[in-house]
């Protein structure tokens, strides 16, 4: 058993036990009460989910296990002459909690070198798919066709998983599954985007320098793909993608099945697709604007679209109260790379502006930037299609992801099973409370 392996047994064993003292001792204590609007409007806020991996403070931001943003990205080991720590580091920080080391970071880049092969059916798979689906839905299919080679699920089906067990089995999934990830992606850029011109792998690269390699995409867009993949890799345990993953877990299924569904939460234009959603807004601000945008102008565009009830795309978080240091790490990089471009320049403006014209017409309790804002359009500067977008973020997110879910089973979490209520139910509760 590798030095990896070794590690994360004594980490299982000790959190195990931590959490069951845990749960013996405090299981009883009522953290607080449930709101009627919290249970119709989508459970916002509502305590309801574990994790120990990561979590939103209002004035820091997303904390990954006990690491803020600028910390990760200061601690983590990064690639020779590379600005941006390599993936498999946060990967690594995700599932033991601590900051790896260059050996370490290593040995996760063989074990992931070692398992990223694709079988050839996946291929064929994607060439015979129509070519007008969608980039996101084809990830998840391909995904979703790999399931029959799932180790947990042939363990279970031969009756070895045990609630003590069952981890080892899924992590075993999670290290098979997450390199396959990105080898998949970037043959389906290759295959939409560019004639089937396909690029075989380079061993001797990290996971984001292969990915932004096998999509042809020259330096430093690998640098950007390395601070996105970290910076979206994990965001508690409750947006649409992650909770997915979890609630199909939850029932036992294997990390192929519920690792697609996840990949298929991140859809809509309210989760992986406002992305796209801010790159389009502000592509319409500059191709209609962009030679006569002053901050007269783009406040009353802002205030027209909040008159109509619209929200300004990409600005506003339901956590934080402060900036988000995940845009503050993209418009960073962009600044040092992409300050001739005249799509960030709009939205460099925006930014020094549309705060303010939140704070001045709305009572938002964030008017800043968030993680999204800017992403499309450093995507979009080094040639990517914007409905390639949504695949990149759940690059991204299935990191974080597959590492909960691994927990999930290393802690024997149960089915996850919430109660419903209809109206009536809800009224008599209402009755008892007058």
């Amino acid at each position: 058993m590798s030095r990896f392996f070794e590690k994360i047994k004594s980490i299982v064993e000790m959190k195990r036990e931590e959490f069951n003292l845990f749960l013996q001792q405090y299981k009883n204590i009522n953290i607080g009460e449930i709101k009627i609007s919290q249970i119709i409007n989508g459970m916002r806020g509502l305590m309801v989910l574990f994790t120990d991996l990561s979590s939103v403070d209002p004035e820091k931001g997303i904390i990954w296990r006990g690491y803020t943003v600028d910390e990760v990205l200061q601690k983590l080991p990064k690639p020779s002459l590379s600005k941006m720590p390599y993936v498999e580091a946060q990967f690594y920080l995700l599932i033991t909690g601590d900051i790896p080391s260059e050996t370490e970071v290593r040995e996760i880049i063989d074990i992931f070198n070692e398992r990223r092969k694709l079988p050839d059916y996946v291929y064929t798979i994607l060439k015979t798919m129509p070519k007008e689906t969608d980039p996101n839905i084809m990830l998840s299919v391909a995904i979703n066709s790999m399931q029959h080679e799932s180790i947990f699920t042939k363990a279970y089906q031969k009756g070895k998983v045990t609630k003590y067990n069952a981890w080892e089995y899924m992590l075993e999934d999670v290290l098979n599954l997450l390199p396959k990830i990105s080898i998949i992606s970037a043959f389906i850029y290759r295959l939409k985007y560019k004639n089937n011109m396909f690029i075989k792998e380079d061993d001797s690269l990290d996971l984001g320098g292969n990915f932004a390699y096998m999509m042809g995409i020259n330096r430093p867009y690998d640098e950007f793909l390395r601070l996105y993949m970290i910076l979206l890799s994990d965001h508690e345990n409750g947006n649409v993608s992650a909770h997915t993953t979890h609630l199909v877990a939850s029932a036992l299924a294997d990390a192929y099945c519920s690792i697609s569904a996840g990949i298929n939460g991140l859809s809509g234009p309210l989760h992986g697709g406002a992305i796209k959603e801010s790159f389009n807004w502000f592509m319409n601000l500059y191709q209609q604007k962009k030679n006569q945008l002053t901050k007269e102008i783009l406040e009353q565009i802002c205030v027209d679209m909040l008159n109509k009830g619209l929200v300004i795309p990409g600005y506003g978080h339901a956590v934080l109260r402060n900036k988000d240091p995940r845009f503050l790490a993209q418009m960073k990089f962009g600044e040092e790379y992409l300050k001739d471009d005249e799509l960030f320049q709009i939205a460099c403006f925006a930014f020094d502006t549309i705060p303010y014209i939140l704070k001045k017409h709305t009572k938002i309790n964030n008017p800043w930037p968030n993680v999204d804002n800017i992403s499309g359009i450093i995507h979009s500067h080094y040639g990517m299609d914007k409905d390639f977008f949504t695949v990149l973020f759940s690059n991204s997110i299935v990191i974080g992801s597959l590492a909960n879910i691994f927990w999930d089973r290393a802690l024997s979490l149960p089915i996850e099973r919430p109660k419903s209520v209809t109206i009536s139910q809800l009224l008599e509760l209402v009755k008892t409370h007058i």
